[in-house]
């Protein structure tokens, strides 16, 4: 561990959008969810959320460069579960859908708390976020095919958030709590030791302003 690294994810956690995520529902293959999770964390999306009623999701590894480390990949069982969580946190629900109500992606203020709904790659969204979400939003196409690479379609849509964000200064001072930022430092820095003291109920040592440990916040 070097004191660049450690200001990195200082850097890094700054611009964390707390309210801005994706929602990828039942998506099916292992590299495209591991492209949309590099996307969310090009645009400072910490924490995104996922239904597989058999648990895991597998994620494409075989770069150093995988995003996979640095989201908080959140799994759930029912998508009924996702919604409620993500009412509870007062975002505004955008379902990428080919409807008669579906608008231009272009058309929304993503400075609001926001999540974009991506469908599986066969068959899209399904009806319960299609009823649930409060807007459909298209990419619109003007060739033969009707739609993107659902990867594709989600780097597209979070970079307009992202552009729209920048705009409003809302990437200009660190919208995670201190709390939150010096715990998700701990986690990158010393996932090993966070794991342990995870499990065990033990809140994280104290880190110098370099990155390192201070031996007198380890408690027995």
């Amino acid at each position: 561990m070097t004191a660049a690294r450690y200001q990195k994810i200082q850097a890094v956690l700054a611009k964390r959008q707390a309210d801005l995520t994706i929602f990828a529902e039942h998506i099916h293959k292992p590299h495209n969810l591991s492209a949309m999770l590099r996307s969310c964390d090009a645009v400072g999306i910490g924490t995104v959320y996922t239904v597989n009623p058999t648990g895991g999701v597998p994620t494409y590894n075989e770069t150093s460069a995988s995003a996979n480390k640095w989201i908080n990949l959140q799994v759930y069982e029912r998508t009924e579960d996702v919604v409620s969580l993500l009412r509870a946190q007062n975002m505004q629900i955008l379902a990428t859908c080919v409807s008669d109500s579906a608008i231009n992606y272009l058309e929304v203020d993503y400075t609001l708390p926001t999540c974009i709904v991506m469908g599986n790659e066969r068959d899209g969204i399904s009806d319960d976020v299609a009823e649930a979400a409060d807007q459909h939003i298209i990419v619109p196409m003007v060739g033969m095919v009707q739609s993107l690479n659902v990867s594709v379609a989600t780097a597209v849509i979070l970079f307009e958030a992202q552009r729209q964000r920048r705009a409003k200064g809302m990437y200009d001072s660190p919208r995670l709590s201190a709390q939150v930022r010096t715990a998700q430092t701990f986690k990158w820095l010393y996932p090993k030791q966070a794991a342990q003291l995870d499990k065990a109920g033990l809140s994280y040592p104290e880190l110098d302003n370099d990155g390192h440990i201070i031996a007198s916040s380890i408690t027995a």
